[in-house]
């Protein structure tokens, strides 16, 4: 079982890291330009593209979760039905996304409070970067697929060639043709593009013999649609939350001054890479739960379940060990601005516990997708945005932006805990 836990966890983990090694470039080569605003703009930009990507994000994480089911139970014409059904969803939603951009762009920037220079780079940036949606969506419906199948290396193999490239186009923009953040924008643009078509390639190169099975009577069913939408409405809505969440951390950072917020967007990427790391075991949840409910095995689904707590406890520890003694040393390499690193010192021991509070959530997040116990997931994340909240308007009078680590800190031990104790009445029994 260690064996299957890693052989998807690690391929996960590969293809999850480079997305806050991304990130960390991008921030650097903007502290690189030494001015504080393209770091801001970068992040305000990135935050509105969080809201509109991640809420899409159930298109890979309820396909994940019905395609294992479906693959545990050697069921391939379901399978590919799926994947129809999750492009369809994408291709229309980002179809939306580019055509709503104008009204988009104009609530977000008025919902955010930040300097008049960052808001006209970060307004620069989303209108380059929102041409990438169709990509950007209909690659989250592939990976999710991708690991349903119990195959973690395709989207390993995407992932490391779209973020190198983005990487590569990134660093020939702001430093060969002297661009700013609008040039992180089109190096997004054209990487989104390519994985896309690698997606196809391989998933042609791999599955095609699949595509004799599709049906369009199968993937109308109304009883399978219903199931699909109603579990992918609770994802939605629980990642609405997360990214409400997320972008308020962001928002009230910016609205203090330009120094708060480029330190915890700075700060944050320690918990983003760890997050992207642990969650590698949580997408082997995803797929071994799936798996074992569709065949009906609940000895190798508590099994598994097990020893993925494990791992990932493992994982919180060595990350907790490594920002303890090496959180200084980091912050001097991806930014060259003293007031930001004298500035962040006094936020590192945050970056230090997050690990171990969070990590919980993470593992149960992915079991509960791939058991498409999709309540739960909802009422979870709406509990700890309530405590949230409450942590935030009661003791920023006191705290100042300690209170906002600590508030996020309490939304991610509050999921854990919650997760934690509905397990025994849903994830283990699943018997129809």
């Amino acid at each position: 079982m260690n064996r299957k836990i890693l052989n998807l966890a690690i391929p996960n983990i590969i293809s999850n890291i480079t997305v806050p090694l991304l990130g960390i470039v991008d921030l650097t080569l903007m502290g690189r330009l030494g001015d504080e605003v393209y770091i801001g703009a970068v992040a305000l930009g990135g935050m509105i593209f969080n809201f509109i990507y991640w809420g899409f994000s159930f298109l890979r994480m309820g396909t994940s979760g019905f395609v294992a089911q479906a693959f545990g139970k050697s069921d391939s014409k379901e399978s590919i039905v799926i994947l129809s059904r999750a492009l369809l969803a994408g291709l229309i939603g980002s179809l939306l996304v580019i055509f709503l951009q104008w009204p988009v762009q104009r609530i977000a920037f008025w919902l955010i409070n930040s300097s008049e220079e960052v808001e006209t780079w970060a307004r620069s940036y989303f209108y380059i970067r929102i041409w990438a949606a169709p990509a950007t969506i209909s690659l989250y419906a592939f990976t999710g697929w991708f690991i349903g199948m119990q195959n973690s290396r395709i989207p390993m193999f995407v992932a490391i060639v779209v973020n190198v490239l983005n990487i590569f186009f990134n660093v020939l923009f702001v430093f060969i043709f002297q661009m700013k953040s609008d040039g992180v924008a089109w190096g997004t643009v054209i990487a989104q593009y390519s994985g896309l078509a690698l997606s196809i390639y391989f998933f042609r190169k791999k599955f095609g013999e699949l595509i004799k099975l599709w049906e369009s009577k199968a993937m109308m069913n109304m009883g399978a649609l219903r199931k699909f939408f109603l579990v992918n409405k609770d994802i939605f809505i629980r990642t609405l939350a997360l990214i409400f969440t997320l972008s308020f951390f962001t928002a009230k950072s910016a609205e203090v001054n330009d120094t708060i917020l480029a330190i915890n967007t700075i700060l944050f990427q320690f918990f983003i890479f760890f997050s992207y790391f642990v969650d590698g075991f949580a997408n082997a949840g995803e797929a071994l739960a799936g798996r074992y409910i569709g065949a009906d095995d609940r000895q190798k689904l508590m099994q598994s379940v097990k020893l993925i707590f494990i791992w990932a406890l493992g994982v919180s520890i060595a990350f907790t060990a490594f920002n303890l003694a090496g959180g200084k040393l980091v912050l001097k390499l991806m930014t060259a601005n003293e007031d930001i690193i004298a500035g962040a010192i006094p936020y590192l021991p945050w970056i230090v516990v997050i690990p171990l509070i969070s990590f919980v959530a993470f593992i149960w997040d992915g079991i509960y997708v791939g058991a498409t116990v999709s309540k739960h997931l909802r009422n979870s994340i709406l509990a700890a945005l309530s405590v949230f909240l409450i942590i935030f308007y009661t003791l920023t009078p006191l705290f100042g932006n300690h209170a906002l680590w600590l508030a996020l800190s309490g939304f991610l031990a509050v999921r854990g805990i919650y997760l934690s104790a509905f397990s025994a009445s849903t994830i283990f029994n699943f018997r129809k």
